[in-house]
């Protein structure tokens, strides 16, 4: 359970992020989801709301060190403290338009953007979310990689890169923060988002061909082994990359 703890969540106006911000407000969290689209922010707190949860939305563009420090500010200011920190938002290189294209053939912009986003955002968000904990002396982050962390995909160039990175960086601060704050990664399999749209569209029957539960992962997923993740359900868990996948990697 989350009950009183303060939880900041990126990505979280739609997907897995608003599946998280849910679910971790059901559990008794204060949230806040953070996410470049306000409105759909709002949207998210809206819906918490509703459910009988407490929760603000912050809007900002994270790959900027300014809104990564004034998101952990906002919590602060609101709340008093962080306790967690599940740091979501993601680009595919789909939705960077570069979909389909080996290495040699993405676009130097693209690249850049699908990196600033998936990886300089993530330890921009961690950097600020570490000081702060680190002064509380707890806390505990969760950081979004992938399967194309773990291993290469095909068109995934700057997301494989990026992904690979976030992997390097979450071992990297649970070695250098514990025990006081714990940080792990969820890699995800092929999940019900906008962010498959892309890939499914071009090679879906090939997709699920591969996972053997025969289905793709849904937002509601991913959230629950994240807001585990948060929790003190978790308490010796740490520099952990854990997958959720219908069992994709096992074939």
């Amino acid at each position: 359970m989350l009950t009183g703890k303060v939880i900041a969540i990126t990505g979280g106006a739609g997907g897995i992020g608003r599946a998280a911000s849910l679910l971790a407000a059901q559990e008794g969290a204060r949230v806040l989801v953070a996410d470049l689209s306000l409105q759909g922010a709002n949207e998210t707190v809206a819906q918490v709301r509703a459910a009988g949860g407490e929760a603000r939305a912050f809007g900002g563009d994270l790959t900027q060190a300014a809104a990564a420090d004034a998101l952990v500010a906002s919590a602060v200011e609101q709340w008093g403290r962080l306790d967690g920190a599940f740091n979501n938002a993601g680009l595919s290189g789909g939705q960077a338009g570069q979909g389909g294209r080996r290495v040699a053939d993405w676009d130097e912009a693209a690249f850049d953007q699908v990196v600033a986003v998936n990886l300089k955002a993530v330890w921009l968000c961690m950097r600020a979310e570490l000081r702060q904990m680190a002064a509380q002396g707890a806390g505990a982050i969760v950081n979004t990689a992938s399967l194309a962390g773990l291993t290469g995909f095909r068109s995934t160039a700057g997301y494989a890169a990026a992904k690979h990175g976030v992997i390097g960086l979450t071992k990297t601060a649970a070695i250098e923060y514990a025990p006081a704050v714990r940080v792990n990664a969820v890699c995800p399999g092929y999940t019900n988002t906008d962010l498959l749209k892309d890939a499914f569209a071009r090679s879906g029957a090939a997709i699920l061909s591969r996972i053997p539960f025969n289905a793709l992962a849904e937002p509601q997923n991913i959230a629950e082994m994240a807001v585990w993740l948060l929790s003190d359900r978790a308490a010796y868990a740490t520099g952990g990359s854990f997958v959720v996948d219908g069992g994709y990697m096992a074939g």
